[in-house]
């Protein structure tokens, strides 16, 4: 009997992962900044369906974001992106689960996907613990990273784990264990100051996670579980 109800659940999760497949959203229509908020009337920009940050003719002063005004809690986020420097600091990043901060007003505190040499695909607590949480081998990156050029990015957060991929290949695996942290808040694109840099993003889609499917997995877990100790 226990077998049947596993099965059942096994179903459940496939149904329920194939409409979360087909929940993938578009927040970034290619045209103008609906559903975004930032400094638009200078540093961001919209060309050729492209959300570009920054610029490459004078140093950018500051770090500037910007930010969905929609919040998400559990997600897989793919965009494109690309970084381009002429001289200075190269940085950007892409937050999440994050908040605006009021003092300095231009900063956001929370997550931050981050992009950059040294940086590329890590894991940074942006304006909280402002550590690098988790960073990948700097072998990899050579590996999967093209330099100057679009790449995917990937980022899964779903309850206290996140995941980030470059590429398709896995850069961090990280699990939160600090249970203060907030696990929900805006998405944010960043454009790091101290260098004559732009950043670019592109094909940004969501797609959230329902309450509902980890509810499921988490009753799948159990009923394992469950079977083992009657074992």
């Amino acid at each position: 009997m226990k077998k049947i109800n596993i099965i059942i659940v096994i179903i459940s999760v496939i149904f329920s992962l194939q409409s979360f497949k087909e929940s993938e959203t578009k927040i970034f229509n290619g045209t103008n900044f609906l559903g975004w908020e930032g400094d638009t009337a200078k540093t961001w920009k919209i060309e050729n369906n492209v959300l570009w940050g920054g610029s490459l003719i004078e140093d950018v002063p500051l770090n500037n974001f910007l930010c969905t005004k929609k919040s998400y809690n559990d997600f897989v986020l793919r965009l494109k992106f690309k970084l381009e420097n002429k001289g200075g600091f190269c940085n950007a990043g892409v937050q999440f689960r994050s908040q605006r901060m009021t003092n300095p007003a231009n900063e956001m505190i929370g997550y931050q996907a981050d992009l950059g040499p040294d940086y590329w695909g890590a894991l940074y607590d942006e304006s909280r613990r402002n550590i690098v949480l988790l960073a990948p081998d700097s072998n990899l990156i050579k590996k999967i990273l093209r330099v100057n050029e679009w790449n995917d990015y990937e980022i899964m957060a779903v309850k206290n784990r996140i995941q980030i991929k470059i590429n398709g290949t896995k850069t961090v695996d990280y699990l939160e264990t600090d249970s203060n942290i907030p696990q929900n808040g805006f998405i944010g694109l960043q454009v790091h100051g101290g260098g004559k840099t732009r950043a670019g993003y592109k094909d940004i889609f969501i797609q959230e996670i329902k309450n509902e499917i980890c509810r499921i997995k988490d009753r799948l877990c159990k009923e394992m579980e469950n079977r083992e100790r009657d074992r």
